[in-house]
């Protein structure tokens, strides 16, 4: 008995071994698989943003997006991919903004080029790394020619630079001394002209934390060995509007808007060019509405210019101050329209820039124009135009007549014209007041006029210069 009791014993304490022995094993391996997975789904998040382009507009809007996804997905760096020779001021003057009051650390990678507007948004990231043989500097503000533009530019590109250097905690002065070849620093700036580093240059003076040949190298330097890489990668919405908002495309718009409104009033009931300056002008407005920039009363202080306009053109003879005032507002809104302002108040929007919204403008309306005379009358007679219009009329030689009862036919008779027609107004026959509307271009008031084909109860008149053909 006592044997048997002894071998019971045995039995429990090797059986409450093993249940011990296979339950430290089962909690082993769900430690090791939880570290394993803890320490795979632990790896940062670098988020890279590829400037690789001119600086406009688009790309501010792109740039205001990846910094917006990459603080909201948690990212533990923004990493800049660059290589620039610069662009708009403005835009980049919003991409230092949105870089400085960014949540996490932003490190630039200048690939060969930093240069003028490229400088600036480089010197707002918190670390600089170059490729071997890469520039940054040269951020002189000039104009289309590239010729210097007067000091008052210079002093608020010098100022922003200046800031954005002191907000990272690097040398102002060489900040400074890449816009202004005044700024005299010993060893640094000593020849005269505009400051631009190569890499080498940039580590000595602190403006580089160090070279790289790759994005890799960067963030070997930067002590990250568990990391991915996320790219930014722009939808098609965005790069849609990015080139409505391009200053090039929004000329040609207004053009369109111009054009359409022209044709439109030239041949009455038409309807394709209205419908093509209606849709021209919601890709003018509705891009810009979406980044900031057109504010509604630039908006309505736009059509109010139009609707001026076709007043002095269809109830106001001649043209005086309801035509030139629309055309002031429509120039006014269209322009501002551009711009990044807040309301009248344009501090921080060079007048450069607005020389060029303007500019832009008047030179649409001065292409319409041009494309109004030279075109005119031989795109409305076009095999093309005829395939796409109704070109036939109701002509009272054809058996046609007024819809007015009584009313006979008027072709052939002349008259003269009591308002100016551009190309619809008013015209006296017989003593009788009638619509009309001009063959081909305007026809200014007291002007002797013959009817060549009547449409309903509208005339279709020319001037006087011989028979009907």
């Amino acid at each position: 008995m006592l044997k048997s009791f002894t071998h019971s014993f045995i039995n429990r304490i090797i059986n409450t071994f093993y249940n011990c022995f296979s339950l430290t094993t089962v909690v082993l391996i769900v430690f090791v698989c939880n570290t394993l997975s803890v320490n795979a789904g632990d790896k940062k998040v670098v988020y890279q943003l590829n400037i690789q382009e001119e600086i406009t507009p688009g790309m501010a809007r792109k740039v205001s997006h990846a910094i917006n996804i990459a603080e909201q997905s948690g990212a533990a760096i923004l990493l800049i991919n660059m290589n620039t020779y610069g662009g708009l001021l403005d835009a980049a003057d919003s991409i230092r903004t949105k870089i400085l009051n960014c949540k996490i650390p932003s490190i630039v990678f200048i690939d060969h080029n930093a240069a003028s507007a490229g400088a600036l948004i480089a010197i707002a990231c918190n670390k600089i790394y170059m490729r071997n043989g890469s520039s940054i500097g040269a951020a002189t503000v000039v104009n289309e020619k590239a010729e210097a533009l007067p000091d008052k530019y210079q002093s608020y590109m010098r100022s922003m630079m200046r800031s954005t250097a002191q907000a990272r905690n690097r040398n102002p002065q060489i900040a400074e001394a890449m816009v202004d070849p005044r700024i005299y620093i010993e060893g640094v700036n000593d020849s005269g002209k505009v400051l631009t580093m190569t890499s080498a240059e940039a580590v000595k003076n602190l403006y580089c934390n160090g070279i790289a040949e790759s994005i890799t190298e960067v963030l070997k330097k930067e002590n990250l060995a568990n990391y991915k890489i996320e790219v930014y990668e722009p939808t098609w919405i965005e790069n849609v509007i990015g080139f409505l908002i391009n200053p090039a495309v929004s000329g040609i718009l207004i053009l369109i808007m111009l054009g359409g409104l022209y044709f439109e009033m030239q041949h009455p009931g038409i309807g394709l060019p209205l419908i093509a300056a209606l849709i021209a002008a919601v890709l003018y407005f509705a891009p810009l509405y979406i980044e900031g920039l057109a504010a509604n009363w630039e908006i309505l202080i736009t059509v109010a210019g139009l609707l001026l306009i076709l007043a002095e053109i269809f109830v106001i003879p001649g043209f005086g101050v309801t035509g030139i005032g629309g055309i002031i507002l429509m120039v006014t809104g269209l322009a501002f329209s551009m711009l990044n302002n807040d309301g009248l108040d344009f501090t921080g929007i060079s007048f450069q820039k607005i020389f060029s919204s303007i500019a832009v403008v008047m030179g649409a309306m001065v292409g319409a124009l041009i494309l109004f005379i030279v075109t005119g009358k031989s795109l409305t007679t076009s095999p093309l135009f005829s395939k796409m219009v109704l070109q036939t009329t109701m002509d009272s030689s054809q058996g046609y007549v007024s819809m007015e009862k009584g009313q006979a036919s008027l072709v052939g008779l002349t008259g003269k014209s009591i308002t100016v027609l551009r190309p619809s107004g008013k015209v006296e026959i017989d003593k009788k007041i009638h619509n009309a509307s001009a063959e081909n271009g305007f026809i200014e008031v007291d002007e002797e006029v013959i009817v060549i084909s009547q449409q309903m109860s509208n005339l279709v008149v020319r001037k006087k210069t011989g028979s009907i053909t």
